[in-house]
């Protein structure tokens, strides 16, 4: 058996016109329709667009096509499942730390694709690139919300600050006691 890694050509649903395709899509989603029927039905539309015989779909052509298409499927079904659970537990949760959990969902995504891409070798430039922006993305959003987090943060500390001297100064308030309050906001000693 030969070991090259080779990038493979297209298979016939990969050349069909989008609009083809999505109707294959959808048929495949919709449950109520057999493979034979979806076959019929493709292989219908092709001829009826004038496209060449050679662009017919075979049994084990459909059949490979649906079988990848399931597996994306259940990926996709199970990263919702997670979500929703994830959302259900997170529900008490102040909404930055829902946007790191999710950003490092996405990373560890990202890795596991990249993963697979080196083990299968089956990248395509134009996949690796669009993996690359999107960690890049996630990391230029997480270093925003850090920023965010970190202004409304020091924001409070202004306000407590200014809270605790007009206090003292209302009370009456030996200055030297209000001025060790303020610095105890400030976690200055």
């Amino acid at each position: 058996m030969n070991d090259k890694t080779t990038r493979g050509r297209a298979s016939k649903v990969d050349l069909l016109p989008p609009n083809i395709k999505t109707q294959l899509a959808m048929m495949l989603r919709d449950k109520q329709f057999s493979q034979a029927e979806i076959l019929q039905e493709i292989n219908d539309l092709i001829r009826d667009c004038g496209l060449p015989d050679e662009m017919q779909l075979s049994k084990t052509g459909l059949n490979r096509y649906a079988s990848r298409m399931e597996k994306v499927g259940a990926k996709i079904r199970q990263a919702r499942e997670v979500a929703e659970i994830w959302t259900k537990q997170f529900g008490e949760m102040p909404q930055s730390d829902i946007g790191k959990t999710v950003i490092e969902l996405v990373k560890h995504l990202a890795f596991e694709m990249s993963s697979r891409f080196a083990e299968e070798g089956i990248a395509e430039p134009k996949e690796l690139a669009m993996l690359a922006v999107t960690v890049q993305r996630l990391e230029a959003a997480a270093n925003l919300s850090y920023e965010r987090e970190r202004k409304i943060r020091k924001e409070v500390i202004e306000q407590a600050a200014k809270a605790v001297e007009e206090a003292g100064k209302q009370s009456g308030a030996n200055m030297e006691d209000v001025t060790k309050m303020v610095k105890a906001v400030y976690g200055i000693e």
